[in-house]
C-alpha cells in the first residue's frame, strides 16, 4: 500500500492498523479544543463546559494516546481528520476499590440532552439544565453550547475492566461511577474513562465521537463496517403478544396462514419464548414445565435441552401440510390468556390481603384460585395431545420437520429465528443436566448504580432464582451448541434477549466487563457460523458495555422498551399514553445505538387503538416492521398493513435510520405541553418527516416509574421545514441525470395536500391532537430541459412511506421522464403541465390530472415477473 498523503494526517502519529499495515504519520498539528486549567474545562478557550472541576481530575488529548487498531483506513483518516476535537477525562483516588464515584464538574443554566437506564435493560431520553437534574445510570449527555455554535458529548467508557455511568450530585455538579462488577477487582486510578467531543452538528457530534471510541477501543464496530440482517427490509410476525408461552406449530402455522389469506404473507417470523426446554430447580431433569402461559411464570426456569419442547417434539412431518391445521380453533390461545390472567390477578389479590392484613385463611380466594387453575389446564387438554414419538428420526418429527413443512407451505417464507436469553433461559442452565458446561447458580447481585431504576417482574425472578451460568470458559462452546443445533433444524436466526443479566453475575469471573468479553466472543464466533454472521436481533441490550463490547459482528438491535398494548400497573389511559413512550424511546436511542446498529422498532399489534400511529413510525424508521398480531381475522387490520408492507413481504424501506429533528433534540415531547416529536429520514428520492404527539407520559423521578400526565394529554402545535431534514446525513443522495431546482413539493400524508417549499420558504403551521401524526414527504423537483415543465414523483401513496416506493428516476430527453416503482396502488406525481402520454410498461395508462394541483395519478397494479416492479414513462 502507498504511504498516505501527508495532509490526510491530524495529531495522531502513534495509530497501529494490524490489518493494514499503515505506516506511521507524520502529524499535522491541530490544538485541540479542550483546554483544563484552573478547575475549568473550556472548549474552543473561550465556552466553559465544566466548572469546579477537582484537582485530581485529568483531561488528555485524544492524540497523546497509544492506540492499536483493526478500523477500516476510511474510519481511521475520519478520526484523525477529528483528533483535536477530542480528548479523555481520568482520576486518581488514594485508595483501590470495586466501586469508585468522583465529580467531573459542575454545569448550570445549559441545556442538555441524555440518555439513562430506567430498567437494568432499556434505557430513554431525559432533558435538563443542569448537572443535578441528570438522572442514574446516564449513558451519555450531549450539551448545547449556543454561544459558540456546537454541542459537546461526555461519554462515560470502558477502561480496563471498568464500566462508566454518569450520576446527578449536587449543586449542579455531574459525577461520574465507574465499577468492576467484583469485590475481587480493584483500581485507583484511571486515564481515559470518560470521553468528550465538540461538533457544530449533534449528528456529527455522535458520528465522530462514537468513530474515535471505535478506534480507540477497539472492542466493537460500527454499523458501517457490517452487513445487515436479511431481515431488515421484509416484513414478519412475531408470535410473544400473539399468545405468549403457549406457542406451538398449530399457533405459527395458523398465524402465517391468516396472513397469507390476507393477502401479506411475512418473509420471517419470530417463535418468542416458549419453544425451549426449560425447567424448574427441582422439577424431574430432562422433564418439560408444562402449561405455561403469561409471561413472568417462565423467569425462574432454567435451559436442560439445547432441543424444542415437547409441544414441538411432537410435530409429525407433513401432518399439518395435510390438514392446513384446520382443527386448530385460532382464539383459544387469547381464551387461555384470559384465564391465566384472572387467575394470576386471584393470586396477586391474595398476596396483598395476607401482605396488608396478615389474613391467611382465604377459603373463598383459594377456591377461586383452584378453579381457575383446573379450568386453565382442561384447556390445555380439550384437543388431546399428540402422542410423543418413539422414533428418533429427526427428519421426520420436530422442530425440523415443522420448519420444513412451513417453507413448503409458505413459499414466500424466508426467515425462522427462535428466541433465547443470553444465558440460554431466563436463569439459565440447569447444572445439573448440561453438565459438560459446568454451570453453576450464582445469585444475582445488582449494580448499586440501578437503585435508582423502575422496579422491574424480571429483575425480581431473577434475584429470587439466581442465574444457571456456563463456565465463561465453555461460552463459546456453550452458544455454539445451541445455534448449530438451531441451525440444523431449518432455523436461520435468534431474538437475544436479557442481555444485561452478566452485570450482577461477574464477582467469581474477573468482573462484568471481563466475563462479558468472554461470553460475546463465544457468541460471535458462533453467529458467524452458524447464522450467517448477521442473522441476531439484540434486545434488552440499552447498556453501554453492551455496545463497547458486543457489537463487532450484531448489527441489529431493539432501541425501544417492548411494545405495552396496555398499561400493566392499571392505568386506563396507559393504553394511549404508552405508545407515545415508546417513539421517544426509540427516536432518541437510534442518535448513539444507530452508530452501531441498525435501530429496530420493534414489534406492535395492527388492531391496536394506536396501530396506525405506530405502523407511521415503523414505515419511516429504516428497519424490519412486524406485528405481533393475535390470531384470529377479526385480530388483523389488512388495510393497514398493506400500508407498510408489499405483497411479496418486502417493505419500502427508508436508507437510514429515523433520528429526531434538531428543534426535538432538547426538547422533552412527553410532557411539556407544547412539544411535538419530529423524526426524519432519507429516500433515494427525498426525504420524510414524521411528526407525532407524545403528549401525556413520562419519567417521574420521584417514584422511579413512568406515568401518565393526563394534563399534558392534550393537542400540541408545531412547524414543519425542509431544513429539518439534516440532508447532509443521507447516506446515498440520488445520482441520477436530474437537474434539482432547490425547490421541493411537500406531501402531507393525512390530507393528500402538496404544496412547494425550498430552504428560504416559511415553515408550515400544523397541530396535532393527542395520539396522533403526520407525515411529510419531500421530493425535489425536476425541470425537464427546454420544455420547463415541473415534475415530482411521490410514489405510491396507498403506502405510509410513499416516496420509498420509487425504485429510480430518469429524464429520458427533453420532453420525457421514466420512473420505476414498487408495489400496487394510485401512482401520484406533481406535474406543472398534463402529459400527452403516461405508460405502464408497454400499456397506456389512463390517468387523471389537476391543473388546479398539478396532481398526476393513476392505477399500477403488481407485476409479479419483476417483482413488483412497473417502469412508468411519460411523454410531455
Amino acid at each position: 500500500m502507498a504511504p498516505l498523503n501527508e495532509s490526510l494526517a491530524t495529531t495522531i502519529d502513534v495509530i497501529e492498523t494490524k490489518p493494514l499495515g499503515l505506516p506511521k504519520l507524520k502529524p499535522t498539528l491541530q490544538e485541540n479544543c479542550f483546554n483544563l486549567s484552573q478547575g475549568i474545562l473550556r472548549a474552543k478557550h473561550s465556552s466553559p463546559i465544566l466548572f469546579d472541576v477537582p484537582q485530581n481530575l485529568t483531561f488528555t488529548p485524544f492524540a497523546s494516546h497509544s492506540i492499536s487498531t483493526d478500523a477500516p483506513l476510511q474510519t481511521l483518516l475520519r478520526v484523525q481528520a477529528n483528533a483535536h476535537k477530542g480528548g479523555f477525562l481520568g482520576f486518581t483516588k488514594e485508595s483501590p476499590s470495586e466501586l469508585l464515584t468522583n465529580s467531573l464538574g459542575r454545569f448550570e443554566d445549559r441545556e442538555f440532552l441524555s440518555i439513562f437506564r430506567f430498567k437494568m435493560w432499556w434505557s430513554t431520553a431525559w432533558v435538563g439544565k443542569s448537572g443535578s437534574d441528570l438522572q442514574a445510570e446516564t449513558q451519555w449527555v450531549m450539551l448545547k453550547v449556543p454561544e459558540i455554535d456546537s454541542y459537546v458529548a461526555i461519554i462515560p467508557i470502558i477502561e480496563g475492566s471498568f464500566r462508566a455511568a454518569l450520576n446527578p450530585g449536587e449543586n449542579g455538579n455531574v459525577l461520574i461511577s465507574v465499577e468492576s462488577g467484583s469485590t475481587q477487582v480493584k483500581e485507583s486510578s484511571f486515564n481515559a474513562i470518560a470521553y468528550v467531543h465538540i461538533c457544530d452538528s449533534p449528528y456529527n457530534l455522535m458520528r465522530e465521537a462514537f468513530s474515535a471510541l471505535r478506534v480507540h477501543m477497539n472492542t466493537f464496530k460500527l454499523l458501517e463496517e457490517k452487513n445487515l440482517p436479511t431481515i431488515v427490509d421484509k416484513f414478519g410476525w412475531c408470535t410473544w403478544d400473539s399468545c405468549y408461552l403457549t406457542v406451538d406449530p398449530a399457533t405459527i402455522w395458523t398465524g402465517v396462514k391468516e396472513f397469507e389469506d390476507g393477502g401479506v404473507c411475512p418473509k420471517f417470523v419470530i417463535i418468542d419464548d416458549g419453544w425451549q426446554s426449560i425447567s424448574f430447580d427441582g422439577d424431574e431433569p430432562g422433564k418439560d414445565a408444562e402449561n405455561l402461559v403469561l409471561g413472568g411464570e417462565q423467569m425462574t426456569a432454567r435451559l436442560h435441552s439445547f432441543k424444542e419442547c415437547k409441544k414441538f417434539r411432537n410435530y409429525k412431518g407433513g401432518s399439518f401440510l395435510e390438514s392446513d391445521a384446520s382443527h386448530f380453533d385460532p382464539h383459544k390461545p387469547k381464551m387461555i390468556i384470559y384465564k391465566a390472567t384472572e387467575r394470576i390477578q386471584a393470586i396477586i389479590e391474595k398476596q396483598k390481603l395476607i401482605r396488608e392484613f396478615g389474613e391467611h385463611d382465604l377459603p373463598e380466594l383459594d377456591e377461586k384460585i383452584k378453579k381457575f387453575s383446573e379450568e386453565l389446564n382442561a384447556m390445555f387438554d380439550e384437543d388431546g395431545k399428540q402422542e410423543s414419538l418413539l422414533s428418533e428420526d429427526v427428519s421426520g418429527s420436530g422442530m425440523k420437520a415443522f420448519t420444513r413443512d412451513l417453507r413448503s407451505r409458505f413459499k414466500n417464507l424466508d426467515g425462522i429465528y427462535v428466541w433465547h436469553a443470553l444465558c440460554g433461559a431466563w436463569n439459565g442452565v440447569r447444572p445439573e443436566t448440561l453438565t459438560h458446561l459446568e454451570s453453576k447458580v450464582v445469585p444475582f447481585d445488582i449494580s448499586p448504580g440501578l437503585d435508582a431504576s423502575m422496579t422491574d417482574l424480571a429483575v425480581d425472578r431473577i434475584v429470587e432464582a439466581g442465574i444457571g451460568l456456563v463456565h465463561p470458559s465453555k461460552a463459546h462452546e456453550f452458544y455454539d451448541s445451541m445455534h448449530s443445533y438451531l441451525a440444523s433444524v431449518g432455523v436461520t436466526g435468534a431474538k437475544i434477549d436479557v442481555f444485561q443479566t452478566l452485570e450482577s453475575v461477574a464477582e467469581e469471573h474477573g468482573g462484568r466487563v471481563e466475563l462479558a468479553k468472554v461470553y460475546y466472543d463465544g457468541l460471535t464466533k458462533s453467529m458467524v457460523k452458524n447464522f450467517n454472521g448477521t442473522e441476531i436481533i439484540a434486545s434488552m441490550q440499552q447498556c453501554n458495555e453492551f455496545f463497547f463490547l458486543a457489537t463487532k459482528q450484531i448489527s441489529i438491535g431493539r432501541v425501544g422498551d417492548d411494545f405495552w398494548w396496555q398499561d400493566p400497573h392499571g392505568d386506563p389511559q396507559g393504553v394511549y399514553w404508552l405508545q407515545g413512550l415508546h417513539m421517544i424511546h426509540c427516536s432518541y436511542n437510534s442518535l448513539w445505538m444507530g452508530q452501531m446498529i441498525q435501530p429496530d422498532w420493534d414489534m406492535f399489534q395492527s388492531d391496536h387503538v394506536c396501530a396506525e400511529y405506530h405502523a407511521a413510525s415503523r414505515a419511516i424508521s429504516g428497519g424490519p416492521i412486524y406485528l405481533s398480531d393475535h390470531l384470529g381475522q377479526a385480530s388483523h387490520n389488512f388495510d393497514l398493513i398493506k400500508k407498510l408492507a408489499y405483497f411479496d413481504g418486502t417493505v419500502p424501506k427508508c436508507l437510514h435510520y429515523a433520528l429526531p429533528t434538531r428543534d426535538s433534540l432538547f426538547k422533552n415531547p412527553l410532557f411539556d405541553k407544547e412539544s411535538i416529536l419530529k423524526i426524519f429520514n432519507f429516500n433515494k428520492f427525498g426525504g420524510v418527516i414524521g411528526a407525532f404527539n407524545c403528549q401525556g407520559a413520562g419519567w417521574s423521578p420521584k417514584e422511579h416509574r413512568f406515568k401518565g400526565y393526563k394534563e399534558c394529554y392534550m393537542s400540541v402545535s408545531g412547524t414543519i421545514h425542509v431544513s429539518d431534514i439534516e440532508w447532509d446525513q443521507n447516506p446515498e443522495a440520488a445520482g441520477s441525470q436530474v437537474i434539482y431546482t432547490g425547490d421541493y413539493l411537500v406531501y402531507k400524508n393525512q390530507s393528500e395536500e402538496v404544496l412547494f417549499m425550498n430552504s428560504k420558504s416559511d415553515a408550515m403551521k400544523i397541530t396535532l391532537e393527542p395520539s396522533s401524526f403526520d407525515l411529510f414527504s419531500f421530493v425535489p423537483v425536476t425541470e425537464l430541459g427546454s420544455l420547463g415543465v415541473r415534475f415530482a414523483p411521490l410514489g405510491l401513496i396507498n403506502m405510509f412511506n410513499c416516496v420509498g416506493t420509487v425504485q429510480e428516476m430518469e429524464v429520458t430527453g427533453d420532453n420525457s421522464i421514466m420512473v420505476e416503482v414498487k408495489g400496487q396502488g394510485r401512482f401520484m406525481a406533481y406535474s406543472s403541465s398534463a402529459p400527452e402520454m403516461c405508460y405502464v410498461g408497454d400499456k397506456e395508462a389512463e390517468f387523471k390530472w389537476e391543473e388546479e394541483t398539478g396532481k398526476l395519478s393513476f392505477y399500477v397494479p403488481w407485476i409479479e415477473e419483476t417483482g413488483g416492479i412497473s417502469r412508468l414513462s411519460f411523454t410531455f
